[in-house]
C-alpha cells in the first residue's frame, strides 16, 4: 500500500456545504469569494469551518511581522554565470513562475544563465526549478516549452535544468485528467476543475495542454537534495506523510499520479497546498524534521511568497502599482529555510538566484 497517498478511514460525507462543479471556463458571479493568495480559494465567511488540515480552499493568510529573519539583496547587476574547468557548475534556483513568461526570460538572462535569444549559455551551470509553472499569469504553457528546451540544451553543454512538482502542476493535472469529477474533499464536494479555475486556471493554459507536457509533470521529482540544500516546492512537513527517503517520497507521488484515482490525487495536492509550516513558533524545529530524515542543511523552497512571510500584504492581481518590496530571497527559521516565491503574481520579483547564499 502506497505511504501517504489515499490512507486512513473513509471520510463520510456531510451535507455539501459547497458545489464546486461548474462548466468549463464559465465565469459567473456567485458565492465564491476572490482569492487573495495564490493557492488559496477563500470561501464565503458565513459558512461552517472546514475540518483541519483542509488547505486547499480554506483561508491560510495570517502574517506576522518576525525580526529574526533575513532577506538578502539580489545583485542587478548581469554576470555570465561563472564556468568551471571541471567539475559540476554553480547552482541556481528558480521560484514560482505562475506563467509569467517575459519576467521569467528576463531573470535568467540577467543570470547569464541564456543569451538574448533565450538559449542556454551558462555551460555546466545547474539550474533548479522549485514548481508552479502554470496559473496566474499569461503563458504557463509557454513557460514549460521554454523549461524543456533548456534542459536539452543545458545537458548538452555538459549542465543540468531540472524542475521539481507543485501544487498548481497536480491541480492542471487533476484538471485535465478528472475534469468536474467529484471528489472527497473532506468539507462537502470538490472538483478539480473548479479548484483550478478558482486559483487562477487559464484557459489559453488548457488550450495548449499538449500529451507531452502532462507526461513532463507527472514525472516530476517531489523533492532533491543537492549540495547539502534540500529542494522541496512547498513550505510544509506534508512530504513526511509520502516516505522517509528522498527517493521513497518521488515513488509515491509518481505511483499516485499513475495510479489515476482522483480522490488520492485530491488529497496529494491539499497536502502540497499546504504552507508556512517553518515560519511560527516551532518552525525551525519543522525544518529540522525534514534536515535529519531527507538530508541536507538548509531547505530551499518556493510555494508562499517573501511578502506574506514577511508580513507585507499585497494584492495577487497587483493592483497596488507599488507592488510588495522583494530585493531577494528571504532567510528564516533560524536561518535554516530559504524562501524564493518573490510574490511575481502580486507584482513582486520572479527570483532567480545562485547558491549557497553569500551572508
Amino acid at each position: 500500500m502506497t505511504q501517504g497517498a489515499g490512507q486512513g478511514p473513509e471520510v463520510e460525507r456531510t451535507a455539501t456545504l459547497r458545489d464546486f462543479r461548474v462548466p468549463a471556463y464559465v465565469h459567473e458571479t456567485g458565492p465564491y469569494t476572490q482569492s487573495i493568495h495564490p493557492g488559496d480559494v477563500v470561501p464565503p465567511a458565513e459558512e461552517a469551518a472546514y475540518p483541519e488540515g483542509y488547505t486547499p480552499t480554506q483561508r491560510d493568510l495570517p502574517v506576522i511581522n518576525r525580526g529574526d529573519t533575513v532577506q538578502v539583496t539580489v545583485d542587478p547587476v548581469s554576470v555570465p554565470a561563472p564556468q568551471q574547468a571541471e567539475g559540476p557548475g554553480p547552482l541556481y534556483v528558480v521560484g514560482d513562475v505562475h506563467g509569467y513568461l517575459d519576467e521569467l526570460v528576463a531573470a535568467l538572462q540577467e543570470k547569464g544563465l541564456i543569451d538574448s535569444s533565450g538559449h542556454w549559455c551558462a555551460g555546466t551551470a545547474r539550474l533548479w526549478f522549485l514548481g508552479d509553472f502554470t496559473d496566474r499569469g499569461p503563458d504557463g504553457i509557454g513557460v514549460i516549452d521554454l523549461v524543456m528546451r533548456l534542459s536539452a540544451e543545458a545537458a548538452a553543454a555538459g549542465g543540468y535544468c531540472k524542475a521539481l512538482m507543485g501544487n498548481h502542476e497536480l491541480l492542471l493535472l487533476g484538471a485535465k485528467r478528472f475534469g468536474d469529477t467529484p471528489v472527497n474533499s473532506g468539507a462537502g464536494t470538490a472538483t478539480f476543475q473548479a479548484a483550478w479555475l478558482l486559483n487562477g486556471g487559464q484557459k489559453t493554459d488548457m488550450d495548449r495542454l499538449q500529451d507531452h507536457h502532462l507526461q513532463w509533470m507527472a514525472r516530476l521529482d517531489a523533492v532533491e537534495e543537492v549540495d547539502g540544500h534540500l529542494l522541496l516546492h512547498s513550505d510544509t512537513t506534508a512530504y513526511l506523510d509520502f516516505g522517509r527517503s528522498i527517493e521513497e517520497v518521488n515513488d509515491t507521488v509518481r505511483e499516485t499520479l499513475t495510479r489515476n484515482d482522483a480522490d488520492e490525487v485530491w488529497d496529494l495536492f491539499r497536502k502540497f497546498t499546504k504552507r508556512f509550516s517553518f515560519r511560527d513558533e516551532g518552525g525551525a524545529d519543522a525544518v529540522r524534521s525534514l534536515l535529519d530524515t531527507y538530508g541536507g542543511t538548509r531547505v530551499v523552497h518556493g510555494h508562499s511568497p517573501i511578502p506574506y512571510l514577511l508580513g507585507e500584504v499585497g494584492s495577487e492581481d497587483g493592483g497596488d502599482e507599488s507592488g510588495p518590496v522583494v530585493e531577494g530571497p528571504h532567510v528564516y527559521a533560524d536561518g535554516l529555510a530559504i524562501a524564493m516565491d518573490g510574490g511575481v503574481t502580486m507584482a513582486g520579483k520572479l527570483l532567480v538566484q545562485q547558491l549557497p547564499l553569500s551572508m
